[in-house]
């Protein structure tokens, strides 16, 4: 009795921190474990990334936990590269189908799922006018495409349409790709005489986080329409790990950067100067840490809220498909009675972030999807 006793306790134990991730800030959080103010900024850069939310909006406890709950080769919490940069992960994937048989059309959009006299899925539709049959079909594109795009909207429920309409894309994230041709220099820790990388050149470099109080302020700024004026910049240099992604001495610098509004204040949309007077910006403040930055600098591509909708079908540019917030996690991810990655359509899956548990490279979402496929398939 004693043992079921204690077990009960830790059980309850973890169920009540788990909750507190759920309902708290993420600041809040953080001030019960944690005394240095540019500590607590830096992790709470990982419980707003992708969210239009400052670390002290209620419920980005939960954005921390989800960029921390998994693991790397037994490291819990741990992150990698991909070696060849994230298309590899990509081209892995294929790979791993093809050989088991899969037949990959590339570069050719869906135009919508093919439904039949009952209403089922019965394959897509391509651009070009192909037609792909199937028993089956699984969707990773966003919920808003996959049922708002691809199905024509008499066969949902009308109640499921409009809570898709109603998810929360909203994304503060910029991506701008650089390509220098020197490793950046950084104040804080120089450059070795040889060029060669440094250990803190093979991780996530976190800028203007020096206190919580900055990302707030980000934050603000980018609500009333304004993008950040010292925006928090995650910095990484991947071909310091992988050579091969850019000439030999020249690097290629990867900048996660936020707090960007899909929309400018006034209603202005996103044109090239406000996109390069942004850059700018961001450029200045890797300056101020890492002098000689914006000389070595011999490209760069800019990408928006919008441009990231446009390009990747992110909705709102959202790299979650979705906001992470407790309204739309768990049983209400992608909506209320359809967690369980069957839709109103039968025969229609979705497995991409937009379904549980949500956004991150970690398959998750596709691998529960794949099981339920697999259960329904035999029964067919």
């Amino acid at each position: 009795l004693l043992k079921a006793g204690l077990n009960l306790r830790k059980k309850v134990s973890k169920a009540i921190v788990v909750f507190r991730a759920l309902q708290s800030s993420s600041l809040t959080i953080l001030d019960h474990w944690f005394e240095s103010e540019p500590l607590k900024a830096t992790l709470a850069t990982d419980a707003v990334i992708g969210a239009m939310a400052s670390p002290h909006t209620p419920g980005s406890g939960y954005v921390l936990l989800h960029h921390v709950m998994g693991e790397l080769e037994g490291r819990r919490g741990a992150w990698g590269y991909v070696a060849g940069g994230m298309g590899a992960l990509s081209q892995a994937i294929a790979q791993a189908a093809t050989a088991r048989g899969a037949h990959i059309f590339a570069e050719k959009a869906v135009c919508h799922v093919l439904l039949g006299r009952d209403g089922e899925a019965q394959g897509v539709t391509l651009q070009d006018g192909t037609e792909v049959r199937s028993k089956l079909v699984l969707s990773n594109a966003s919920p808003q495409i996959t049922f708002l795009e691809l199905i024509p909207q008499e066969q949902l429920p009308k109640d499921f349409v409009q809570r898709i309409r109603q998810v929360d894309t909203r994304s503060p994230v910029t991506k701008i790709n650089v390509a220098v041709d020197r490793l950046p220099s950084f104040l804080a820790a120089p450059n070795a005489r040889n060029g060669q990388p440094l250990p803190h050149h093979q991780c996530s470099i976190h800028l203007n986080c020096e206190g919580t109080q900055l990302l707030h302020q980000a934050f603000t700024e980018a609500t009333h329409g304004h993008p950040s004026s010292r925006p928090m910049i995650e910095l990484c240099i991947p071909s310091a790990l992988d050579p091969g992604l850019a000439p030999p001495g020249c690097h290629v610098v990867s900048l996660f950067t936020q707090y960007t509004p899909s929309t400018l204040a006034g209603g202005r949309s996103w044109d090239e100067q406000a996109r390069n007077a942004y850059a700018d910006t961001v450029f200045d403040c890797i300056e101020d840490y890492a002098p000689g930055f914006k000389a070595s600098v011999i490209g760069r591509d800019i990408l928006t809220p919008p441009d990231l909708e446009r390009i990747f079908g992110l909705p709102g540019g959202n790299i979650f498909h979705g906001g992470m917030s407790l309204d739309q996690l768990y049983f209400a991810r992608p909506a209320p009675s359809y967690s369980g990655y069957r839709s109103p359509v039968p025969g229609l899956y979705l497995c991409g972030s937009g379904a549980h548990p949500g956004g991150g490279v970690m398959g998750a979402a596709g691998r529960n999807a794949a099981q339920v496929a697999i259960k329904d398939f035999r029964h067919l």
